[in-house]
């Protein structure tokens, strides 16, 4: 993974909502963490396109998110906060299958490669169920293995335990925690990201600590509250 942030900036209707930054990603997994509208999630966004920079650049693994938009956008893969939003299709297992429309596979490809990503996270028994019967966490992973159906280099989660009960959460995690792929976990919840190999803190647009999980989320504890 190579994600590099040139003296990137975002603006929304006149506003800074990111302010100028220069970064570099290498790291396996990675965890973003802040207060509510400290620019996370722009970040995020910023990462695989969905938010262009007013200002500078951003590439990953070599395309420029502007200049070579197609390129930057298939090195990625992005999960919302709310899953249910990104499932399109009723059955989950059509809804899978979308993703890879576009590649004009032969059927029985098709059919093999949903099958496998099904089997991958333990959902085959999903496969023919309504998206409205999946419960909070059955949802994560039905999310998950659209996405990374299409197998993309990084995958970038926001809040992918929010509003989980506890059994969920748990389902959730250590789902993530299995992952090969590179991640990069937005979230809230502080135990999640915990052992991942970098974490950034976000404050007012600005990143504020970056470095070891242990040190940047102490620093997040201390400060949150004041």
């Amino acid at each position: 993974m190579d994600i590099r942030f040139e003296q990137a900036e975002a603006r929304y209707e006149g506003r800074t909502v990111l302010h100028p930054l220069t970064l570099s990603l290498t790291e396996r997994r990675i965890g973003v963490i802040g207060l509510n509208g400290s620019g996370k999630t722009t970040f995020a966004r910023m990462i695989n396109g969905l938010v262009k920079p007013a200002s500078g650049s951003v590439s990953i693994n070599g395309y420029d998110t502007v200049k070579e938009a197609e390129r930057a956008r298939g090195q990625t893969g992005f999960i919302f906060q709310n899953p249910q939003n990104q499932i399109i299709l009723p059955i989950l297992r059509e809804d899978i299958a979308l993703g890879l429309q576009g590649r004009k596979l032969p059927k029985q490809e098709v059919t093999a490669a949903v099958d496998h990503i099904l089997s991958r996270f333990g959902i085959g028994h999903l496969a023919e169920r309504r998206s409205h019967e999946l419960s909070g966490g059955e949802l994560q992973l039905a999310a998950l293995a659209s996405v990374l159906v299409t197998e993309p280099a990084i995958l970038i989660m926001d809040e992918p335990t929010n509003q989980l009960d506890l059994r969920n959460r748990h389902l959730v995690a250590g789902t993530i925690g299995s992952l090969d792929e590179n991640v990069i976990v937005v979230s809230h919840d502080l135990d999640l990201v915990a052992d991942f190999d970098r974490v950034l803190l976000f404050h007012e647009g600005r990143i504020v600590a970056d470095g070891a999980p242990g040190e940047v989320i102490q620093h997040y504890r201390g400060t949150a509250v004041r």
